[in-house]
Formats: structure tokens, C-alpha cells, sequence
């Protein structure tokens, strides 16, 4: 069984920062993709960002180019994503999705996801 458990959401005001944790729990399991996702209510999933475990390549969502910052600890089995600069519209339930898969982008093909963490940022 494979866990991925979120946290480090909350309330923050605008312009403000936030680092959510993703920590992967459970029998080893191959992942070469690991990303973040949000969504709000009433709106679609949204990719926010993602990494390739092993190489470390970084790839972000347009929201959060040059406000988010997504890393990973192999050592930790964790991955996070530090947000800054926070704008009410980020407010969001966010997600953490791993699997074997070759792409971070496309949330239908992971087949992990954690339970979510709520992030709300005040005006």
C-alpha cells in the first residue's frame, strides 16, 4: 500500500508564504514522476507543479512560475513546494499525485494521490 500524506496548508494573508509537504509512506514503489495539483470549488484540477524524482527536472503550472518553487528529499521520501508571494486566487485544496509514469503535467495518468492539504489566502 502506498501513502502520500500532505501538509503545511493554512491560512495566510496575500503575499504571504506557504511550504507543503508530501511525504510518501508504504512499500517502495517506483516513481518517476511526483507533482502538485490544486483545485478550487467549482473549478477543474489544476497543475501547479511537478518534478522527475531521479533527475530532478522541474516543470510549473503558469500560476505558479516565479512564485513557487517545487524540490524533493530522496532521503526523506518527500517532496515539497514552497509558495510564496500567495494571491487570493491560489486558495485552493491542494494535492500531492506520484506513479511510474513520464510525464508530471497529466493528472489522469497518476495513479497515488494524497488527501489533500486546504491553502486560503485572505485578501
Amino acid at each position: 500500500q502506498v501513502q502520500l500524506v500532505e501538509s503545511g496548508g493554512g491560512l495566510v494573508q496575500a503575499g504571504g508564504s506557504l511550504r507543503l509537504s508530501c511525504e510518501a509512506f508504504g512499500r517502495a514503489f517506483s516513481r518517476r514522476a511526483m507533482g502538485w495539483f490544486r483545485q478550487a470549488p467549482e473549478q477543474e484540477r489544476e497543475f501547479v507543479a511537478g518534478v522527475y524524482w531521479s533527475g530532478g527536472s522541474t516543470y510549473y503550472g503558469d500560476s505558479a512560475k516565479g512564485r513557487f518553487t517545487i524540490s524533493r528529499d530522496n532521503a526523506k521520501n518527500t517532496m515539497y513546494l514552497q509558495m510564496n508571494s500567495l494571491k487570493p486566487e491560489d486558495t485552493a485544496a491542494y494535492y500531492c499525485a506520484a506513479g511510474d509514469i513520464d510525464t508530471v503535467v497529466r493528472g489522469a495518468r497518476y495513479p497515488y494521490w494524497g488527501q489533500g492539504t486546504q491553502v486560503t489566502v485572505s485578501s
